[in-house]
């Protein structure tokens, strides 16, 4: 009963897993500073940085908002029906951003984090932990989605089923035929309840995994005393959170919440980069993003973002449409959406250079 409960209501999902990310200032705002990555007095204009940070905030706000409103939005427009082959193609280069931000992005970011000079050579040296923690989150994604599936396919098969007529009289012909028809609406709405919690539980883990990044980057943003650096990152970021509220938008449109409970998902995406930098800027005169606390932190904290996000989006995303009867059967759609998805990557990995 809690597992449904949690599937149907987003909002304890993500206040249990907010509470936790106001932790996550308190770890890194160490004072063990390490001195392989210092800057010069005079690249820092504090003044000037905390302009572009409030910039970077609006922006960054404005363009989550409306990315991960914008399937919604699009839903009015007959075309761009969740059952179309239009949306087929928005959720193809949607899945090709999501993926570039695990591997482009998160990932060589965890790979570079993990192995700073600044760590110790014991043990962070001496194993990849990169790779058996984006493993490991990719592998726990999947038990995640498999045994809250498994509860609920568990818990449909336990209901009553409607009683099947075995009478060939003629004088029941026509009860049978109701029973018929009563017992293959039942077995079409078990197999909806089915597909909806699986979009549900898609839906929350792929903002699990985006919100964790956007947290990090977010805060390293606000704490930075570079005003280069933040003019430079504030339009790549925002476009950044765009494109990846696009994808995030789409799997909760599909999921089909309550109007609160997509209202409370898309402002907690919206708000989360923004909230990062507001802390950073709190923070920036005890928060080291070179100190070992907030490197094996945030290390460990974007190889388990990229690991979800990969899984994510070529499992739940790409797999299940590029492989369904209705692309496999269209040469034409199959085509465009393959060419979309690489646009998707393309754009996000563009991104990479600025960032």
């Amino acid at each position: 009963m809690m597992k449904h409960q949690l599937l149907s209501c987003p909002c304890k999902f993500l206040t249990i897993f907010s509470l936790i990310l106001l932790l996550f200032p308190i770890l890194v705002s160490s004072k063990n500073y390490c001195t392989c990555e210092t800057e010069s007095q005079n690249q820092k204009n504090i003044s000037e940085a905390l302009r572009y940070k409030l910039i970077a905030i609006a922006s960054i706000l404005l363009a989550s908002a409306v990315g991960v409103s914008l399937p919604f939005l699009a839903k009015n427009i007959s075309y761009l029906r969740p059952d179309g082959e239009a949306f087929s193609l928005v959720k193809a280069f949607a899945a090709g951003v999501i993926l570039a931000t695990g591997f482009i992005h998160i990932l060589p970011d965890a790979f570079e984090t993990l192995s700073s000079p600044c760590l110790g050579e014991n043990p962070w040296k001496k194993f990849p932990f990169t790779g058996l923690v984006a493993m490991l989150s990719a592998i726990g994604t999947l038990m995640m989605e498999s045994f809250a599936s498994g509860y609920h396919k568990r818990s449909e098969l336990r209901k009553p089923q409607p009683v099947m007529s075995g009478d060939d009289d003629d004088d029941h012909d026509g009860a049978n035929e109701i029973s018929h028809i009563h017992g293959s609406a039942f077995a079409l709405d078990r197999i909806n309840s089915s597909e909806l919690v699986r979009h549900r539980i898609i839906s929350q883990i792929l903002e699990l995994g985006i919100v964790v990044h956007s947290v990090i980057i977010g805060l390293s943003l606000g704490a930075s005393q570079n005003s280069k650096t933040i003019k430079t990152l504030v339009i790549a970021l925002s476009f950044h959170q765009f494109f990846e509220g696009m994808g995030l938008g789409g799997c909760i449109s599909q999921a089909k919440f309550k109007p609160q409970s997509v209202a409370i998902m898309i402002i907690f995406f919206s708000l989360t980069t923004p909230t990062g930098i507001a802390i950073g800027i709190g923070i920036s005169k005890i928060y080291n993003e070179s100190s070992p606390t907030a490197l094996v932190v945030a290390g460990l904290l974007n190889s388990a973002s990229a690991g979800i996000l990969i899984y994510m989006a070529l499992v739940d995303l790409l797999a299940s449409d590029f492989m369904s009867s209705k692309m496999l059967g269209n040469f034409k759609l199959q085509l465009w959406a393959n060419l979309t998805l690489l646009l998707g990557v393309c754009c996000m990995s563009l991104l990479a250079k600025w960032q």
